[in-house]
């Protein structure tokens, strides 16, 4: 780092104005198990208040609660182009998780508590709940939204969880692996509904580039997209740091 480029020779008051200045400082892609660690990673680098999770959505940063939107509406368009794909969700299955049956009580995106984010079950869930308010599926109906027994279609366990709106099976579908039933609702294979929301990763492989559709994905859209963004004078003390500001990640 050279005496032009260092933090000190830029002035408190310059370094104060550029503490509003947030850049993106690299792409961490699927964090998974990992979402406390790299938290802790990155706290400790920037700051609690120095970093934060975004997306690049069609050329703008945003953040995660207007990108997840997309993936919603990359789930609303798929399951609403597939009536018997619905039929059996509704007639079949109580309710959808994704990598824990605990998942079935969790109805928002933002999980700050959660050991890894899940948001398909949660897309699919409200996107069922809508067509029960739809005049044009009437094979939804409304349910009772209740504690009941179901029963896990992976594992054979029963499991007494709430049922999900306009789910009045008996089952609960597990939706990621494809070992389980429910693989045709994993974000590896539901595709992001528009060409736009997707990017290029050459050389970049995630578990998702080889299941599904691919690069085309609504969680390749959720992952390339996804960007650390950081306070610019908390970015600039990493001096020499800064070409790597994700290193460890």
């Amino acid at each position: 780092m050279s005496d032009a480029d260092s933090p000190d020779t830029i002035g408190a008051s310059a370094m104060r104005l550029l503490g509003d200045v947030w850049i993106p400082a690299g792409v961490p892609g699927f964090s998974g198990a990992d979402k406390s660690r790299r938290k802790d990673v990155l706290d400790g680098r920037f700051g609690a208040d120095g970093w934060r999770f975004a997306h690049v959505v069609r050329g703008s940063i945003v953040p995660p609660e207007v990108a997840i939107l997309e993936y919603e509406e990359s789930y609303r368009r798929y399951l609403r182009a597939r009536h018997a794909l619905v039929d059996f969700i509704v007639g079949w299955c109580g309710n959808v998780y994704d990598w824990d049956v605990s998942n079935v009580y969790d109805n928002d995106y933002a999980q700050p508590g959660t050991a890894m984010n899940h948001y398909q079950d949660i897309s699919v869930r409200r996107v069922i709940a809508e067509l029960v308010d739809d005049t044009g599926w009437p094979s939804v109906t409304a349910t009772d939204q209740e504690i009941v027994d179901l029963v896990d279609s992976r594992t054979g366990a029963c499991h007494h969880v709430p049922r999900a709106r306009g789910m009045r099976g008996s089952l609960l579908l597990q939706i990621r692996d494809p070992e389980s039933a429910g693989y045709m609702l994993s974000p590896a294979v539901v595709p992001a509904w528009d060409p736009a929301l997707l990017s290029a990763a050459p050389g970049h492989l995630e578990w998702y580039h080889s299941e599904g559709c691919a690069h085309l994905s609504v969680e390749a859209f959720w992952q390339s997209g996804k960007v650390v963004i950081v306070r610019y004078d908390r970015f600039l003390v990493l001096g020499s740091g800064r070409a790597s500001a994700l290193e460890g990640l």
